[in-house]
């Protein structure tokens, strides 16, 4: 799995022109899984995300977590990250899961992160997204949780 998360002081997902996830100060998190993802994956990436210190302490040193200030989650769903964009003009979505299965994990992230932690809000896998951010700093990490 490959995520790429953003500390933000905002953010939204629109579908349709409607507002289907909206955050305050914490992070957006676009996610895309691979086609050998399992659901230990997702839990450890999951994990990754809610404990990554991101987020400055009284020094304004990155010591604090997610969890540790109680910000927002917003989950998008982006199979583009899976590309492979090593050689040529085109991407190749050779490790990308398909479109059935990366629902199917999808959809059980969301069932982790809904259990397991209480600020979090999803864009929709499969649709058509308008995502808004104010980054903040900007900081931006990619996070990997792979199989070996």
């Amino acid at each position: 799995m490959i995520t790429i998360i953003q500390r933000v002081t905002q953010a939204s997902v629109r579908v349709d022109n409607k507002i289907i996830g909206d955050i305050r100060q914490g992070i957006l998190a676009l996610v895309a899984v691979e086609k050998n993802d399992t659901h230990t994956h997702v839990e450890r990436l999951f994990e990754r995300m809610i404990n990554y210190r991101i987020f400055a302490d009284d020094n304004d040193k990155m010591n604090w977590s997610l969890r540790d200030i109680e910000g927002g989650l917003l989950l998008v769903p982006q199979f583009t990250l899976a590309a492979n964009t090593h050689k040529g003009n085109r991407p190749s979505f050779a490790s990308a899961a398909p479109p059935e299965y990366g629902r199917e994990m999808f959809a059980y992230l969301q069932e982790h992160a809904i259990k397991n932690y209480q600020y979090v809000q999803f864009g929709e896998f499969g649709a058509d997204m308008q995502v808004a951010l104010i980054n903040d700093g900007p900081v931006t990490f990619t996070l990997t949780v792979s199989g070996g």
